[in-house]
């Protein structure tokens, strides 16, 4: 195994996580687990094997495999668990976690059932240190009308560690005109505004994602070194991209925006969009199915040229733009000791 780089003091400081699948963080072992309480037996090399992808259009097809075998309340309280388990050894005092209410619905499953499992099995890690909020997920391919029915179920849990709302999927699908209606019933629940976007769209879709929908965060968003101006819009209006190298890279994604067959993290933009001025979250996006940590991903920023004040600069700013309020961020800070 090759030496890390990561600089020991990186390694060791408290971080936020703000682009966190839950449904994307569960691990072979968890796999084989969940499958077993549906009498389907299998290794976790073989869950390997389904966690192993060229492109974005492979990745989706993992990711409904492996969600097929979420169909319970309790499957959901599992993985959160483990989620929560693994957070800790990365270092994370907060993240905010991206649950895929559009696959409940869409697996006609009751989304707050699954969200109190949810709630249960995260509580006793607050005592640990870990701070928790939420965020419900639309896909983009199943349309405007089945998001909107995530923004209800979120009406319905009635609860403030809902802070969001945003939709993933394939950018490619709809318009982004489509989901006007979805984003302002959203926003006037209280909720933060999100989109993945220019992960393997264009830059279009990240400026139609802030001037159509308003949104607050830019899930990926890698899109946007390709366009000068639409970086300064984001520097302007502060709108800080979720960055996960290493999903770019597993997803064709980042070699998608390169317009090649293959990309190395070294050429990924991050330290472009970050040097520009451009609001950046590092995160995982889908650890388990990426085969990446947290700290895997600063050492990914360090491996393209990051310094450690940058790195260091890097996971303030995780805390910085999150959805909290400025005591919330105040406290962290203290408890941080920063």
């Amino acid at each position: 195994m090759s030496q890390s780089i990561l600089p020991a003091r990186i390694a060791s400081l408290p971080k936020a996580e703000l682009h966190l699948h839950l449904e994307g963080s569960i691990q072979p072992a968890t796999v084989c687990a969940l499958t077993a309480r549906h009498s389907i037996i299998l290794t976790e090399d073989e869950v390997r094997g389904r966690y192993s992808y060229r492109d974005f259009a492979g990745f989706i097809a993992a990711f409904k495999w492996v969600t097929s075998f979420l169909r319970e309340p309790h499957d959901y309280g599992l993985i959160a668990r483990d989620l929560c388990e693994h957070l800790l050894t990365q270092g994370v005092v907060y993240a905010e976690i991206t649950l895929s209410v559009g696959v409940m619905l869409l697996r006609g499953q009751q989304p707050e059932k699954n969200f109190e499992a949810i709630l249960r099995a995260a509580e006793p890690f607050e005592k640990q240190g870990l701070r928790l909020n939420w965020i419900f997920d639309a896909a983009r391919q199943f349309g405007p009308e089945a998001a909107l029915e995530v923004v209800k179920a979120a009406k319905r849990c009635a609860t403030n560690s809902i802070v969001a709302f945003g939709i993933g999927g394939d950018e490619l699908s709809i318009a982004t005109e489509e989901f006007r209606s979805v984003y302002h019933e959203a926003a006037n629940l209280g909720l933060h505004l999100l989109m993945h976007a220019g992960e393997v769209g264009g830059p279009e879709k990240i400026r139609e994602a802030v001037e159509i929908l308003g949104v607050e965060r830019i899930g990926h968003g890698i899109a946007a070194a390709l366009d000068p101006a639409l970086m300064d819009l984001l520097v302007d209006r502060r709108i800080p991209l979720e960055i996960c190298p290493q999903s770019n890279i597993r997803t064709g994604a980042l070699a998608k925006q390169l317009r090649k067959d293959d990309a190395q993290i070294r050429e990924h933009p991050l330290p472009q969009l970050w040097r520009h001025g451009i609001p950046i979250a590092l995160s995982t996006d889908d650890p388990a199915m990426f085969h990446t940590t947290l700290l895997q991903e600063y050492e990914n920023a360090a491996q393209m040229g990051l310094s450690e004040t940058e790195l260091a600069q890097m996971a303030e700013a995780s805390f910085q733009y999150a959805f909290l309020s400025e005591d919330d961020k105040l406290a962290l800070r203290e408890r941080r000791g920063l």
